[in-house]
């Protein structure tokens, strides 16, 4: 509202400076210092007019216009502290990322050679075991084996003596058949040994 009124005074003021000037002009008859103390005349008043009308609202909008300023660069301020301090602590974070990788690798280094000790030391103890288990066994098939290759070779050893006393072989026969009974009682052991 007082900015209207404020628009309306500086119209008004100029309209009344206007009227002088103009009537001035019809006169004609005055000399060039007169017409230059008449315009500056004018110019003055109407410099008083809006100065005086327009002091007011001038002196706010620049008082607004810097508060908004200051505030701005307050504002502005802030922001770039904010900034930094962003920057810094992103700084410093990149700076311990680099130590932070080295630090997980050192660990995972470490980690995965104990885990391979460890695997390598169950694999061990499972050979072991195997092993154990498998001569073991073995042993046991050898032993059954023999046995059975005993009572196999006791059996064809009375049968084939027994053949061999009805055909009344030679000495060089019968040794002979001897040596080729324990060849294959020995092969049939390997074979029955292997086969298991």
């Amino acid at each position: 509202m007082s900015r209207a009124l404020s628009v309306a005074g500086i119209l008004l003021s100029l309209v009344l400076l206007a009227v002088p000037a103009v009537a001035a002009g019809d006169g004609g008859g005055e000399s060039p210092l007169e017409e230059f103390a008449y315009e500056l005349g004018n110019l003055v008043l109407l410099l008083v007019v809006i100065v005086y009308f327009a002091r007011k609202p001038v002196r706010e909008f620049f008082g607004e216009r810097r508060e908004k300023i200051q505030s701005d660069i307050v504002e502005a301020s802030q922001i770039l502290t904010d900034a930094e301090a962003r920057l810094s602590e992103w700084q410093e974070r990149m700076a311990a990322l680099d130590a932070e990788i080295e630090k997980i690798r050192t660990t995972e280094r470490k980690r995965a050679e104990r885990e391979r000790e460890k695997i390598l030391e169950e694999a061990q103890q499972a050979a072991e075991r195997i092993r154990n288990e498998a001569g073991t066994a073995v042993e046991r098939e050898v032993r059954r084996a023999q046995e059975e290759l005993r009572k196999e070779a006791a059996e064809l050893a009375l049968e084939m003596a027994e053949n061999l006393l009805r055909e009344r072989m030679g000495d060089e026969d019968q040794s002979r058949l001897v040596e080729e009974f324990i060849a294959r009682v020995e092969s049939s052991a390997n074979s029955e040994g292997s086969g298991r």
